[in-house]
C-alpha cells in the first residue's frame, strides 16, 4: 500500500518541474531571493529584548556624556548600528525615521519578491501534477495490452495529481505565508524598539544637546 503512494518518478515530475518552471517564471536573481528568505525561516528572528538592551547603552552615553562625546554602539544588526552611527554623526534624531523607512523598504521588499516566487511554485505545482497525469495516462494507452501496465499508469497519475495538490497546498503556499508573518513581525518589533529609542534619547539627554552643540560652535 504504501509503496503506491510513495512514486519517486512522481516526486521527481511534480517537485523538480515545480522548481524547474518557478525559476523559469520567476528568474534567478528572485528565486535566489526566495531561497534566501527560506533560510530565514531557520534564522533567530530580530530579539527586541536583546536590541532595547543593546540601545540602552547608547541612550546611557548620549544621558550622560550628549551627542558630542558618546560614541556609536553597534551590536551586529545592520539597521541599528547604522541608526547609532546616524545618531552620533548628525548629533541628532530628527532623521533616524527616514534612515528606518529605507531599510525597511528593503526588507518588505525583498520578503513580498520571495512570497511572490512561493506563490507561483503553489500556483505551479498542481499545473506539473496534471502534467504527471497525462503522461501516466499517455503511458496507460501505449500499454493498454497489458492490464498490470494500465493499472501502474493509472496508479500514477492519480498519484501525481495528489503530489502536485500537497506541493502547493502543504508545501510551497505555507513557506510563503510563513516568509509573510515573520516579515509582520520583524517590522512590528522593529518599529517598537524605534519608537523606544527615540523615546529615551529625548527623555534621557536630547534637550540639552542643542545647548552643547550651540556651545560647541560658539
Amino acid at each position: 500500500m504504501l509503496e503506491t503512494w510513495l512514486d519517486p518518478a512522481s516526486i521527481a515530475i511534480v517537485l523538480v518541474g515545480t522548481i524547474i518552471a518557478t525559476l523559469l517564471r520567476c528568474g534567478l536573481a528572485d528565486s535566489r531571493v526566495a531561497i534566501s528568505a527560506l533560510r530565514g525561516l531557520f534564522e533567530t528572528p530580530f530579539n527586541v529584548t536583546q536590541a532595547k538592551a543593546a540601545l540602552s547603552v547608547q541612550i546611557r552615553e548620549i544621558a550622560d556624556d550628549g551627542f558630542l562625546r558618546a560614541e556609536p554602539q553597534h551590536f551586529g544588526d545592520n539597521e541599528f548600528d547604522s541608526l547609532s552611527d546616524l545618531i552620533i554623526s548628525q548629533r541628532s534624531i530628527q532623521s533616524l525615521h527616514g534612515e528606518h523607512h529605507k531599510f525597511k523598504e528593503v526588507r518588505v521588499a525583498t520578503a513580498q519578491t520571495a512570497i511572490r516566487v512561493f506563490d507561483n511554485a503553489a500556483e505551479l505545482a498542481p499545473i506539473l501534477g496534471l502534467a504527471g497525469t497525462l503522461i501516466a495516462l499517455g503511458h496507460a494507452q501505449g500499454s493498454a495490452s497489458e492490464q498490470t501496465g494500465i493499472v501502474g499508469a493509472i496508479s500514477m497519475a492519480v498519484v501525481t495529481t495528489l503530489y502536485g495538490l500537497i506541493a502547493a497546498n502543504f508545501l510551497f503556499s505555507p513557506l510563503g505565508n510563513a516568509i509573510a508573518r515573520k516579515s509582520r513581525r520583524e517590522e512590528l518589533d522593529r518599529d517598537e524598539v524605534l519608537e523606544w529609542l527615540e523615546h529615551g534619547i529625548r527623555k534621557s539627554g536630547v534637550a540639552v544637546t542643542y545647548a552643547e552643540h550651540a556651545k560647541a560652535v560658539a
